[in-house]
């Protein structure tokens, strides 16, 4: 193979990344923009050449630098900036900080969901053969004070072009998210930067709550079930025109509640259900902090993502699986295995038992539930194949949605023949979900960006007769005192669930309380 010099090299490397993984960034940019027809290709061309010297003098300086760790850095960037454009083409998704999160959230039975051959195919022909460029490309490096000559022009071509363009820094400050999203290699190499800060941040030890205390003696359970991806749309009950909630529908005593989720992914969603207030801050969460007050607190998932909790009985899908072998443990019935005698077995009066399901998170939702829920046909086995069909797409994620009537309905009938105890169900899911609208699909987006479908929620109750009372809910914008806005948000969970085990709390706060307030 015949060497080339590095500057030929860089250029090479920097138009493939603008030609290969930068076309939906420029499509947004046309798209958006406000400027006239001479105004939009001044920007366009602007942000080629930006563009084109940025990535020459990242290509020239990594491998001048570091020589063969730059063509494997370098190879490494062409295979994720495939996948990434891949994902950006397919599910209409920007490689932001969340999707950055939700990327490290994500374990390889749900991952593998997304595996198919137009994505292998993709990473091949965009992906592996770039790479192999890099990596195999004889080049001659030159001297340093060319290095020098040339980055630092590619530098001032920046600067000069930048400077031209700054009236648009405003337009570029309100489409910052976009544009950093679709930015390949920029977005994820920067997201995950911010993750991992983000993470680190989080590693600190929880703000604790003031200490509680338990008011009575009276034999109370919550059972807290948290939804995954199950979006406000598609419930029965919210008047989707499909008979989704057969049972819960005439289920008596069920609470229905207009809900928003804080976020539209799981690690941001759960925690503002377990949290007593919206903030970056990490407080002490609903279940280590009635564990700590003294409350008997289990833990059942077949998720992943939930922020840090800190109680013994911290159970996952495997778990359950060896201590109920006769249960089908494929799917989120094992959640809810052996739990009258779980609560009857308490050794305490009060008990908490937060049930975190995957029923409706994609890419297959057709894997999520039995074959006898199956009552929306055909079905879609995923994603790519709901495509071409929508409506087999949501056929299968109507049939999650069954299958979670199914389950809390069974629950309801559990914790109602406990005549002993005092007994609540409580469903809240963590964001809602996209099924092509706009040709969006799963969760994700920024909430500034995302669909209503991605963060309108659903969220039911139901208390045992003489539980409590329900505060009423206001039909009106302003809020009297002692009722409900129309529309909850999911920190209702936190304040709720003490006023439910009657944990008397400085951390409690009555406005964010569903129920009458229990005697002080």
């Amino acid at each position: 193979m015949k060497r080339i010099s590095l500057f030929t090299f860089s250029c090479i490397a920097s138009i493939g990344t603008l030609l290969l993984y930068n076309i939906p960034f420029f499509n947004y940019v046309a798209q958006n923009t406000n400027e006239t027809i001479g105004g939009k290709l001044f920007l366009l061309a602007s942000l080629v050449v930006i563009m084109l010297a940025l990535n020459f003098m990242m290509t020239y300086l990594m491998m001048w630098l570091m020589r063969m760790v730059g063509r494997i850095l370098l190879a490494i960037l062409s295979i994720i900036n495939a996948t990434a454009v891949y994902f950006i083409y397919t599910y209409s998704v920007m490689i932001d900080a969340t999707t950055i999160e939700n990327v490290f959230n994500t374990r390889y039975s749900e991952a593998s969901g997304f595996f198919s051959w137009p994505l292998w195919l993709s990473i091949l022909i965009s992906g592996v053969l770039p790479a192999l460029f890099c990596l195999l490309q004889p080049v001659v490096f030159g001297k340093a004070k060319r290095m020098a000559v040339y980055c630092g022009s590619a530098l001032a071509i920046v600067l000069v072009v930048a400077s031209l363009n700054i009236s648009q820094t405003l337009w570029i400050s309100q489409h910052d998210t976009e544009l950093g999203g679709l930015l390949q290699p920029w977005s994820y190499v920067v997201n995950t930067g911010r993750v991992i800060s983000f993470q680190h941040d989080e590693q600190a030890e929880e703000i604790k709550l003031p200490d509680g205390t338990i008011a009575d003696h009276e034999k109370a359970v919550v059972v807290l079930v948290i939804g995954e991806s199950a979006r406000k749309a598609n419930f029965q009950l919210y008047g989707y025109e499909r008979d989704t909630n057969p049972l819960l529908s005439k289920q008596e005593g069920l609470k229905v509640y207009q809900a928003n989720a804080c976020a539209t992914y799981t690690t941001a969603g759960s925690k503002a259900i377990l949290e007593p207030k919206n903030s970056g801050d990490l407080y002490e969460l609903l279940p280590n902090y009635a564990y700590r007050t003294g409350v008997d607190v289990a833990w059942r998932t077949s998720n992943w993502g939930e922020p840090p909790i800190h109680i013994d009985e911290y159970l996952n899908d495997t778990d359950l699986a060896a201590q109920y072998p006769d249960e089908n443990a494929d799917y989120d019935g094992i959640l809810f295995a052996g739990l009258r005698e779980r609560i009857e077995s308490s050794p305490k009066d009060k008990v908490l038992i937060i049930l975190h399901t995957s029923t409706s998170h994609g890419p297959k939702y057709a894997d999520k539930y039995p074959t006898a829920f199956e009552v929306y046909k055909p079905v879609a086995r995923n994603i790519e194949e709901g495509e071409k069909n929508i409506g087999m797409l949501i056929n299968a994620y109507d049939n999650t949605i069954r299958y979670t009537d199914f389950l809390l309905d069974s629950l309801i009938n559990t914790l109602r023949v406990m005549t002993d105890w005092k007994s609540a169900m409580i469903f809240i899911s963590d964001h809602g979900e996209s099924l092509g609208e706009n040709k969006l699909y799963m969760h994700g987006l920024p909430m500034k960006l995302a669909p209503k479908v991605q963060y309108e929620i659903p969220f039911l109750v139901w208390i045992s007769d003489g539980f409590r009372h329900y505060k009423p809910t206001s039909s009106e914008e302003d809020v009297t005192a002692g009722e409900l806005p129309s529309v909850l948000e999911q920190h209702y969970i936190f304040h709720s669930v003490l006023n439910l085990l009657s944990i008397h709390s400085p951390a409690y706060n009555e406005d964010y309380d569903i129920f009458e307030q229990y005697n002080q």
